[in-house]
């Protein structure tokens, strides 16, 4: 019994390593006067009611990533694997530019590759159609790191969810398609937890 409970653990032990799950906010935009922060916040508030992960904001601005390939200040590159490596699953906070991601969100992800694998992911992304040709592209991106993302993708519209395009004013059925996210997303975190 004990070389069972060696190679699979116990059914408590899996419980509690899977409340220990850590999830990723991952902010997409660096420019000043962004509304990234709010829609992070928002998400983190909902997320935090559920009480089944850790939830936590990372702000790409935070770390010090020149372009990649680039000479420049590139001291926050290894903070940058370590806190992404730290996490389990991510939810992305994807604003269009120009019909896709942000060049920060891009040069980010190019940044690292094994810290990304096996692990899932949801999207929140917004603009002018609900930032969905963004979302579209950060699938492509996401399947090449091996991010396996999720179906429900809560899109947020500048002329219904903010006022005056800077103030985060969410209808209230947002919350609910956060949510439906977050029921994929927690799932998939575990089962891809199990083959790291």
């Amino acid at each position: 019994m004990s070389f069972l409970k060696n190679l699979f653990g116990t059914k408590k032990e899996e419980e509690q390593q899977m409340a220990q799950l850590k999830i990723g906010i991952v902010l997409g935009s660096t420019r000043e006067g962004r509304v990234s922060p709010q829609v992070g916040a928002w998400v983190k508030a909902i997320a935090d009611k559920r009480g089944d992960a850790q939830y936590e904001i990372i702000d790409i601005a935070d770390f010090k990533l020149p372009l990649l390939g680039e000479a420049g200040d590139a001291s926050g590159a290894a903070a940058w694997s370590e806190k992404i490596a730290s996490c389990d699953g991510f939810v992305f906070i994807v604003q269009e530019y120009n019909h896709s991601i942000t060049g920060a969100l891009k040069n980010a992800l190019d940044y690292l590759r094994v810290e990304w694998n096996n692990k899932a992911a949801g999207i929140v992304s917004y603009g002018s159609v609900g930032g969905a040709r963004a979302a579209e592209h950060l699938r492509g991106i996401l399947g090449e790191l091996l991010v396996a993302d999720v179906r429900v993708h809560p899109a947020l519209s500048l002329f219904t969810d903010f006022e005056n395009g800077t103030e985060f004013k969410p209808k209230e059925v947002q919350d609910e398609s956060v949510n439906q996210m977050l029921d994929q997303l927690i799932p998939w975190s575990k089962a891809l937890f199990t083959i790291r």
